[in-house]
């Protein structure tokens, strides 16, 4: 008869458990669990610290520059400039006579917008600083001819906003030297809308 099969003794089930999970028993020990989450909320407090600084020690916005003297077309006075928050807008207003496509109208805004900021660059930054914080508000309407954009151009000069005028290349479209799109600020939303109230979005 043969001998009965040999049993191997249990074995403790603590030590079983620990030996299958010790990274998960390790962790979870609050000599090793506490330390660490003291230490994510110091960093995050101190991130959060940080930041707020720097939000506080950030320069306030520059003053307008003292406009430049002989080229009222193209200064703003002291009036155009917002302050204290203040909306400031630059209008783009089109000729209608001349038919352009929706493409041409987009080109020559686009023509107008970067012809007057590259003006102001030199002439006038600390508007062109206060109109990118505020937003960079642009709106584009339309007038009948050519004879109503002199018109604008004069009026708007007469009140110290800026403007500039697209003479068209002639390349596609419209005559060269077709006057296109006439800019107008940017300067004070009353100011402007004082100058191009009456016309019409495109």
């Amino acid at each position: 008869m043969a001998p009965p099969p040999r049993r191997n003794p249990p074995q403790n089930p603590a030590r079983r458990k620990q030996g299958e999970e010790p990274w998960l028993a390790a962790s979870l020990r609050p000599a090793n669990f506490l330390p660490g989450l003291a230490i994510g909320f110091i960093l995050g407090l101190l991130i959060d610290l940080s930041s707020s600084w720097r939000t506080k020690s950030s320069p306030a916005p520059a003053p307008a520059a003292a406009p430049a003297r002989g080229s009222s077309s193209k200064r703003a006075s002291g009036g155009s400039v917002g302050s204290g928050g203040e909306e400031l807008k630059m209008v783009l207003v089109v000729r209608q006579d001349l038919k352009m496509g929706a493409g041409k109208i987009a080109s020559q805004c686009a023509h107008a917008a970067t012809g007057l900021y590259a003006e102001l660059m030199s002439s006038n930054r600390g508007l062109l600083r206060q109109w990118e914080q505020l937003g960079q508000a642009k709106i584009v309407l339309t007038c009948k001819n050519q004879q109503e954009m002199n018109r604008l151009k004069e009026t708007a000069a007469h009140r110290g906003i800026p403007t500039f005028i697209v003479a068209d290349a002639g390349r596609t479209q419209v005559l060269a030297g077709s006057k296109t799109v006439l800019a107008i600020g940017p300067g004070r939303k009353a100011d402007i809308d004082s100058v191009t109230g009456k016309l019409r979005l495109l």
